[in-house]
């Protein structure tokens, strides 16, 4: 009697393996074919073991189904520990942005095998992601030891010192991941904007061209690009860039913000305030979009029209408006409005005292508004103290000036300090 019942036990067990792999045998040929929702179908009817949940989980994985594939990975661990669909659940958990979980699963997977390197890199990825640079630094430099071939492995060793704010050892290693692989556009990135930092032109640009030459369409790179050609006044080649950036990615504020200086500074004042209004429209809080069609109006001598765009821009802009009250300042000389004119060269002095310009013409006007010259005087003696020698033609006048009015008053018998 016990050997009849181990026998159905056992021939009931075989048959359920036996009807399990050819259900599975019938699920690859419908999954060869594209027939994802009929596998699943077949799939779901199977009892629930580990090998179902993991097929079923790499077929929603397929499908970039990230929930589902993550829930029957999840629900595959449940009945058997498994490396390969741990390391799979791993990166969907990356995918998902839920990195804490990602780097507790390969953490555990790095302990039982520290000779996977795909493990490791995932979680050196990880560490720097979560700005735990210590542990990214040591685990990417024994991955360098590992395999030095790796320019990936050195670009995170850079990015590792960048969180451990250590400048030098993170352009070296940016250097060494380029040295090895000199299209590794991360780190070409990172040297062109550090060397700008370090206010290295020459050695930003090299990186630049580089990497144009590798992505000619690589936007931030375009971007330094264009900045320098602008700083360059070379306006007609930062226009071409700035035109296919634009067809790449449209509607972006810093792209449309330039086309308008570009086309502004090549007096096409009718393409730039078109410019400047769309960038307007992507971001109303960019009170410099205002600043910029003041000057459109300025140029074109539409005083009141460049009032009301600098009002607008002192309005909204919130940081240092100091330029915008000096251009206040401006018009309201031209529309014969000199107190406001003083009010205003007053406000930008205060917002920034090294607008220089704007303590340059409160002076002049001064001395030609007021009757009591020595306001002009205590204002051209605070430009020397302060701006000497930023302007020669300024310091020359404002020198000059300060002469004039100490000799006219010590004539009336007063004797300016």
């Amino acid at each position: 009697m016990g050997k009849n019942i181990l026998t159905i036990i056992l021939v009931t067990f075989f048959l359920k393996v036996e009807a399990q792999t050819s259900t599975f045998k019938k699920v690859d040929s419908l999954l060869n074919k594209g027939r994802y929702n009929a596998a699943l179908v077949l799939l779901q009817e199977l009892p629930n073991t580990f090998e179902k949940n993991k097929k079923i989980a790499s077929i929603y994985n397929k499908l970039d189904n990230l929930r589902m594939a993550a829930f029957y990975y999840e629900e595959a661990l449940k009945e058997e520990a498994n490396y390969e669909a741990s390391v799979k659940l791993g990166g969907i958990y990356v995918k998902q942005k839920k990195l804490h979980p990602a780097m507790k699963i390969y953490k555990e997977l790095h302990t039982k095998d520290e000779s996977n390197l795909f493990v490791s890199y995932q979680l050196g990825k990880l560490y720097v992601k979560l700005r735990q640079g210590k542990k990214a630094l040591r685990l990417f430099q024994e991955l360098i030891q590992k395999d030095n071939s790796n320019a990936n492995y050195q670009y995170y060793k850079g990015m590792a010192f960048k969180l451990l704010k250590q400048r030098d050892p993170k352009i070296d290693s940016f250097l060494e991941a380029y040295a090895i692989d000199n299209t590794h556009m991360k780190s070409i990135e990172n040297l062109a904007v550090d060397y700008l930092r370090l206010k290295d032109r020459d050695s930003s640009l090299i990186f630049v061209n580089q990497g144009l030459l590798v992505n000619p369409n690589h936007l931030e790179l375009n971007k330094l690009k264009i900045n320098d050609l602008y700083r360059e006044k070379k306006f007609e080649d930062a226009l071409v860039l700035l035109q296919r950036i634009d067809s790449i990615k449209p509607n972006e504020l810093y792209t449309k913000k330039m086309l308008g200086r570009t086309y502004f500074k090549l007096k096409d004042f009718e393409k730039a305030r078109e410019c400047f209004k769309k960038a307007g429209r992507i971001d109303r809080n960019d009170y410099k979009v205002y600043t910029y069609l003041g000057d459109i109006e300025y140029e074109e001598e539409n005083y009141k029209g460049a009032d009301i765009n600098y009002g607008l821009a002192t309005f909204i802009g919130r940081d240092n408006r100091g330029t915008e009250y000096y251009k206040l300042g401006l018009t309201s000389e031209k529309l014969y409005k000199p107190k406001k004119a003083i009010f205003y060269y007053e406000k930008a002095i205060k917002e920034n005292r090294k607008n220089f310009k704007a303590l340059y013409q409160l002076a002049v006007l001064t001395e030609n508004f007021y009757e009591d010259k020595r306001i002009a005087y205590k204002h051209y003696k605070t430009y020397i103290k302060r701006f000497k020698s930023i302007d020669k033609d300024l310091t020359n006048h404002a020198e000059e000036r300060l002469k004039v009015i100490k000799k006219y008053y010590f004539k009336q018998g007063e004797v300016l300090e």
